[in-house]
């Protein structure tokens, strides 16, 4: 069974920074590609970020882009989202994501329906 558990959270004033972490059990963390997603009240789902099974390609929503960094340590099955410059619109719940690869590959995507694995998400709150 995949597990993916989200920390890190919490409340931060505006211009603040956070650290969220995703760790994963199970076998699929060095196969799959990762990504960040993230749900305020009353809005859809938006993608924030995603980065390849090797590292090697991430990328942003135009939103967040050049204040969060995503990175990965397969050696500990951890996927990280530095997120600086916190703005009040960053307030929601993120939800950490894998899609698994059958084949070794570099493909990330944005598209949330292409995750096959979700955590329970994580609120970062954002006061101004």
């Amino acid at each position: 069974q995949v597990q993916l558990i989200e920390s890190g959270g919490g409340s931060v004033q505006a211009g603040g920074s956070l650290k969220l972490s995703c760790a994963a059990s199970g076998r699929i963390f060095s196969r799959s590609a990762l990504g960040w997603f993230r749900q305020a009240p009353g809005k859809e789902r938006e993608f924030v970020a995603a980065i390849s099974v090797s590292g090697e390609r991430t990328i942003y929503a135009d939103s967040v882009k050049g204040r969060f960094t995503i990175s990965r340590d397969n050696a500990k099955n951890t996927m990280f989202l530095q997120m600086g410059s916190l703005k009040p619109d960053d307030t929601a719940t993120y939800y950490c994501a894998a899609d698994f690869l059958f084949e070794t590959s570099i493909y990330i995507t944005s598209e949330g329906f292409e995750y096959d694995y979700w955590g329970q998400g994580i609120q970062v709150t954002v006061s101004s």
